[in-house]
């Protein structure tokens, strides 16, 4: 269990809640602020995340919510600590109720994803996505039946791929008195999903554990404030001379970079990592897992997921912040997240409970390290804006390498401000800091700033990095 001591800080870190990196401003002062761009859409109005409105009865009526007008029959807008939710409210439904578009969306319907959970302690419920391409007046089930057994918010993922003029219904099928709730609602226009990518590699961005706390913009893309499954406009559009203001988040030139490298991108927007599973983001269908300073403490279920993952072959990418930098002040920050995941020391590192500034070019010489030295070209150097350390340990791992240390340390197993690692089949890396990964466009708001080109060695280490993982790489 996480140390109750380090809490004191936690009322004085919500005072500092100002910019990305919002520890400290001044270190930062070295990077150019950036004024956020404007947000990406899905159909317009979407995702839907309940957030306006409001309906306290279960009796059927309309509602004007932020995509338009919705009929709640048997339904009604919740947003008490039993609800299952992104932001402060979700759509509750029970019986055999239904939320019914009243109006269409005009750019067709690729893929709809829906956030879905069981409230509080009520039993499992089972729903259905159904479909009208006349206004309303008949409908035409999409997919399978959906079952909601877990309370946290889980993505069910249906493929439509339906040109022109169509709305939707979601039906609660079982008819019990249990109660089922649904948020994040996005309708991706028709052929805004990634076509497939041939002998490209799949990486999964994780946007569903804290990664937008406080001020972080730690995703690819946000629609209305959302981590969606497929950043839009869709990956298809992405050329050799397409900007990363493409899509709006902290990390979308880490991820524009990936596609026009010919892998493909997604986001966990909710729920929780699993593994071996049918479901469809279930970590055994990518390559790759980026989690980027996450301030949600993983499950038991999803640490052995991840770990499980990581052995049978898949990559890793961890990166850190500094010692109190808990974000969602729920008393745990990347750091104790990162360390409460790899008890045990599975990987052979340890982040340190420090907070530093530097910009280090104490790093492995070797010509033939892949991350060092791959194919987007040498590293030379890595700028921590208050980030943390690791402690190594060959003799739990004895495939854990050191990368670049701080300029005081020797290079050995103390202070290391990058690592490598393998466990099983798969690979790791880690960085203790996400503000090199930072490109200075973010959600409406927020202010960020540009680490990613704030030296040429910072794009390359974390694109050699994803290649190495990916098994692109030796």
């Amino acid at each position: 269990m996480k140390i109750s001591t380090r809490l004191w800080a936690v009322p004085l870190l919500a005072l500092a809640l100002g910019c990305a990196k919002t520890d400290s401003l001044a270190p930062q002062g070295t990077l150019a602020p950036v004024a956020a761009g404007a947000q990406n859409a899905s159909n317009a109005g979407f995702p839907e995340g309940f957030e306006s409105g409001t309906k306290t009865a279960y009796t059927a009526g309309s509602v004007t919510l932020g995509s338009g007008s919705w009929t709640l029959d048997e339904a009604l807008l919740g947003n008490t600590t039993a609800d299952p939710k992104t932001g402060s409210q979700s759509a509750r439904v029970r019986n055999a109720g239904r939320l019914t578009m009243n109006f269409n969306v005009t750019g067709g319907a690729s893929t709809v994803t829906i956030g879905h959970a069981k409230y509080g302690t009520d039993a499992s419920s089972t729903w259905e996505l159904w479909k009208s391409t006349d206004n309303g007046s008949t409908y035409a089930k999409v997919g399978s039946t959906i079952t909601s057994s877990s309370t946290t918010l889980q993505t069910a993922s249906f493929t439509v791929n339906q040109s022109g003029a169509v709305r939707f219904q979601i039906r609660k099928t079982d008819g019990t008195t249990n109660r089922v709730n649904f948020d994040n609602v996005d309708i991706q226009t028709y052929g805004t999903t990634p076509p497939p990518t041939g002998t490209g590699k799949k990486f999964l961005i994780d946007g569903a554990h804290g990664e937008l706390a406080g001020n972080a913009d730690w995703v690819l893309d946000v629609d209305s404030g959302i981590p969606v499954r497929y950043p839009t406009p869709g990956a298809s559009g992405i050329t050799a001379t397409t900007a990363e203001t493409y899509w709006t988040g902290a990390i979308s030139a880490w991820g524009v970079a990936l596609v026009k490298l010919g892998h493909s991108v997604e986001q966990l927007p909710s729920g929780t990592f699993t593994y071996g599973t049918t479901a469809a983001q279930d970590l055994q269908n990518y390559d790759v897992l980026i989690i980027n300073e996450p301030n949600v403490r993983f499950t038991t279920a999803e640490k052995t997921a991840l770990l499980q993952f990581v052995q049978n072959g898949g990559g890793l990418f961890m990166i850190s912040d500094h010692d109190i930098s808990d974000r969602n002040n729920d008393g745990w920050d990347s750091p104790d997240i990162w360390n409460d995941l790899m008890s045990g020391n599975p990987f052979g590192i340890t982040v340190n409970l420090d907070n530093i500034v530097e910009n280090s070019t104490n790093e492995l010489v070797s010509s033939t390290n892949q991350i060092l030295n791959g194919p987007q070209g040498a590293v030379s150097q890595l700028s921590f804006h208050n980030g943390a350390t690791a402690t190594l340990s060959p003799t739990a791992n004895a495939a854990v390498k050191g990368l670049i240390w701080r300029n005081s340390a020797g290079q050995g197993n103390s202070l290391a401000m990058c690592a490598s690692s393998t466990y099983g089949a798969g690979r790791i890396v880690f960085i203790g800091d996400s503000s090199p990964a930072d490109d200075g466009t973010g959600s409406p708001g927020n202010t960020v700033y540009d680490g990613w080109n704030e030296n040429v060695s910072h794009a390359r280490l974390h694109l050699n990095a994803s290649l190495w993982l990916a098994k692109v790489t030796n």
